[in-house]
């Protein structure tokens, strides 16, 4: 699968400031852990996305959401006009700024809760309409109300990439399953949307296939299946790193994947430089902070080859 290679990604999602926390491990119901030193990052789904499109992956990104007017605020957008995302649509609201609580135990797994804040309140209008009209991919996630993610997709052109990132699980309008044509989820929430938790990722891809015409699968470890109509699944390997902490590597993965389609890239091709970009997010901490540069993901992908 792909697009005219303009390379112009529109990234409508969520930011949230993440709240991160070490711990020996995550807690259990009704149970307190001590943890170590708290650091505050900027995060969320969407501004993760919005970074690595741009850092990791090269394209002309621009990201659409809604920022409180706090200091929280100003940490995000900070962080994304240095990554060299376009924030002339970001809204400032009157709610407080998304939020998130994360927990990281020692193998670099993490836990988070958010609190979303000026996220509920992400709508596109007439002018942020006017720039997903000119994307090649429009990227989004489910942080923010499904309305805008439907709004978004009506909004982009004829041929243009509709690739949804169905994360947190959520239920889906049936009216939006339409507008998809890229569906990237991890292995809980393709059986969320399928109903079949015993499934292996292969029988969930071709179930998802059913409703959208394209699907990646990520494995975390395992790398990821690529499932595309008309064709057999692609197993795309992981690249082997030493993990230090994977928020926002699966933010990393989608935002290169949406770059690198948006250049004209097949969608196996896309998911194996997204491969090696999340790869490197892990290797240090922090989501937006971790993210790669389109140097050193080439560079991974060169040396496995």
């Amino acid at each position: 699968m792909s697009v005219t290679p303009r390379g112009k990604v529109v990234v409508v999602g969520s930011a949230n400031v993440d709240l991160v926390v070490p711990v020996p491990r995550h807690p259990g119901g009704g149970e307190t852990v001590l943890g170590g030193s708290l650091a505050r990052h900027p995060g969320g789904k969407g501004a993760n996305q919005a970074v690595a499109a741009a850092r990791a992956g090269g394209a002309d990104t621009t990201f659409l959401g809604a920022l409180g007017q706090d200091e929280s605020a100003d940490l995000l957008r900070a962080s994304l006009e240095g990554a060299g995302v376009r924030t002339d649509l970001l809204e400032r609201v009157a709610e407080p700024t998304g939020t998130a609580l994360i927990t990281v135990s020692p193998d670099g797994e993490n836990a988070i809760v958010v609190a979303p804040g000026a996220n509920s309140l992400v709508a596109v209008g007439p002018e942020q309409a006017e720039r997903l009209a000119v994307a090649d991919v429009v990227l989004a996630q489910l942080e923010i109300p499904v309305e805008a993610v439907a709004a978004a997709a009506a909004a982009r052109r004829p041929g243009a990439l509709l690739v949804l990132n169905a994360a947190p699980s959520r239920d889906l309008p049936a009216d939006l399953w339409p507008a998809v044509d890229v569906l990237v989820v991890n292995e809980h929430e393709a059986a969320d949307l399928t109903g079949d938790d015993d499934a292996e990722p292969s029988a969930l891809a071709r179930l998802l296939l059913e409703r959208v015409p394209a699907v990646v699968i990520t494995l975390g470890g395992a790398g990821s299946l690529v499932a595309e109509r008309g064709g057999e699944p692609v197993a795309v390997p992981a690249f082997p790193v030493d993990p230090v902490d994977t928020t926002g590597a699966g933010d990393t993965f989608c935002g290169v994947l949406a770059a690198s389609l948006a250049q004209g890239s097949t969608l196996v091709d896309a998911a194996r430089l997204a491969a090696a970009a999340g790869a490197l997010a892990t290797t240090a901490p922090g989501a937006q902070e971790s993210v790669p540069t389109a140097t050193a993901v080439a560079d991974l992908v060169q040396r496995h080859r």
